[in-house]
C-alpha cells in the first residue's frame, strides 16, 4: 500500500489548484471486459475528480472492449483538444497463457506513448493481477481505489504542466 505521504500529494490539493481544476474537462477511458470492475474503477476515477474539485459534468468516459484497446481511445481523446487530461482504467487478470503478458506490456506502453507524443497527461489505472480477489481489492476495495488514483494523478500531471507551461 502507497505511503500516507504519497497519498496526502496525491488528494491534496489547494483552494487555487481546485479552481484551476474546476475549469477543466478530463476523459476516462475504460476497458470493460470484466464489466462490474469497470464500472467501480470508473466510479472511483469520478470521485477522485470530483475531490480534486472537477464537475462530474465535465468527467466524460469511454469505454472500450478491454485494456488493449485503451491507448487507442486515449489517443483519441487526447488528440481531440478537449481534455486536461486521461484516465485509462480497466483490468488485466492472469490465465494460462502469455495473452496476460502481451495485453498488459502493449496497454502500457501504449498509453505512456500517447501522454508522451500529445503532452496530454495519460495515466495508467490498469490493475495487472493473479485473481479476481486481487482486481477486487485494487478496484476500490482493501487495497487501493485503482480508478481515483489514475484520476488523482492525471489531475497532478495537468496542474505541472500548467505550472511548467507558465
Amino acid at each position: 500500500m502507497a505511503e500516507d505521504s504519497d497519498l496526502e500529494f496525491l488528494e491534496s490539493f489547494t483552494g487555487e489548484e481546485r479552481e484551476a481544476l474546476g475549469r477543466l474537462e478530463f476523459a476516462v477511458c475504460s476497458g470493460r471486459f470484466y464489466a462490474d470492475l469497470a464500472q467501480r474503477l470508473e466510479n472511483g476515477a469520478v470521485e477522485g475528480f470530483t475531490s480534486g474539485g472537477v464537475s462530474p459534468a465535465s468527467v466524460h468516459v469511454y469505454p472500450v472492449p478491454g485494456a488493449f484497446d485503451l491507448p487507442q481511445a486515449a489517443k483519441m481523446a487526447a488528440a481531440s483538444g478537449r481534455f486536461a487530461g486521461v484516465a485509462c482504467v480497466g483490468t488485466v487478470i492472469r490465465g494460462e497463457t502469455d495473452h496476460y503478458d502481451h495485453v498488459c506490456t502493449e496497454a502500457a506502453r501504449g498509453i505512456s506513448q500517447v501522454g508522451l507524443e500529445t503532452g496530454v497527461p495519460c495515466s495508467f489505472g490498469v490493475i495487472t493481477c493473479n485473481t479476481m480477489e486481487q482486481a477486487l481489492a485494487r478496484a476500490g476495495g482493501d487495497k487501493r481505489d485503482q480508478g481515483r488514483a489514475a484520476a488523482l494523478t492525471v489531475m497532478r500531471l495537468a496542474l505541472l504542466g500548467a505550472d511548467i507551461a507558465g
